[in-house]
């Protein structure tokens, strides 16, 4: 549909068109948003655990100067970032090598495979590495002959999960824009004797910058708020989102408060990636 300053009435009809999806965006998305912040704002009845909607800042002061939650917010963040970096260092090669090594049906092969997952459901693949991880599991099985111990339930496990299920949406955008660079920039720097890696950090790296950034939003942000891979492979270890799981029934304006810090980062971190045209990349 092509809007013309000549064309009568064709603001009108765009507008028209436009008004129902925003709408819907403003009400149920940052009407949620605004809903969320409010409530964060509230108290609870120590008696009753009633919600009092009367204004006060002690859930987000409580947040803030409890040493737990400190804690448990500064390890959410940092299991995000080590996973957004674990993934980019395994989805950089594999993107390259299907974008500009694999041909005809191995590519497509390799991109099948990368999507397979994507079909299969959240629980189901968290559960698999579950039994996989597990004491009689196939990874210790492996490293049984090398007098090696899988790392069992626990943070690490957690990575490597969150690693796994993230890590398509890494190498979708790397994959996108290594096909779209153009082959003479690589034989050009091979004709002015750059060797592999000057080629990788000069031509490849600024080329992929803006999807590899892009990525990183969708494993940064989904790790941040991911709450069930924790439940499942985590043991004792507790995420932003298991605590807020278990404040919503006790505390429901303190689990509003927590639930705005990792809105915060992810804001802060989009605002961050912005300047870099990773936005432009999703």
């Amino acid at each position: 549909m092509s809007v013309t300053k000549g064309e009568p009435g064709a603001r009108t009809r765009l507008a028209a068109l436009l008004a129902p999806p925003l709408l819907w965006l403003i009400l149920a998305y940052l009407g949620s948003l605004a809903v969320l912040l409010l409530s964060a704002f509230w108290t609870t009845d120590p008696f009753t655990s009633d919600v009092e909607h009367s204004f006060t800042a002690d859930n987000f002061r409580e947040i803030l100067t409890d040493p737990v939650y400190r804690t448990v917010a500064l390890r959410t963040l940092g299991i995000a970032v080590v996973v957004t970096l674990l993934d980019a260092l395994l989805a950089l090669p594999m993107a390259f090598f299907m974008a500009w090594v694999a041909t005809g049906r191995l590519r497509r092969a390799l991109l099948v495979a990368v999507l397979t997952p994507l079909w299969a459901g959240y629980l189901v693949k968290a559960y698999a590495w579950r039994v996989m991880l597990g004491e009689h599991g196939i990874v210790n099985a492996a490293l049984a002959p090398l007098g090696l111990h899988g790392p069992g339930y626990g943070t690490t496990a957690v990575v490597i999960v969150l690693a796994y299920l993230w890590l398509p949406y890494m190498i979708l955008p790397l994959h996108a824009a290594l096909e779209r660079l153009p082959a003479h920039h690589l034989e050009a720097s091979a004709d002015l004797g750059a060797g592999t890696l000057r080629t990788l950090r000069s031509v490849v790296a600024p080329a992929v910058r803006p999807a590899l950034l892009a990525g990183s939003v969708f494993t940064f942000s989904l790790s941040l708020g991911d709450y069930l891979t924790v439940q499942i492979v985590g043991g004792r270890t507790q995420l932003l989102g298991n605590v807020i799981a278990s404040q919503v029934t006790l505390d429901l304006p303190l689990a509003a408060a927590l639930s705005a810090v990792p809105v915060v980062l992810v804001v802060c971190y989009l605002a961050a990636v912005r300047r870099a045209g990773a936005l432009d990349s999703l």
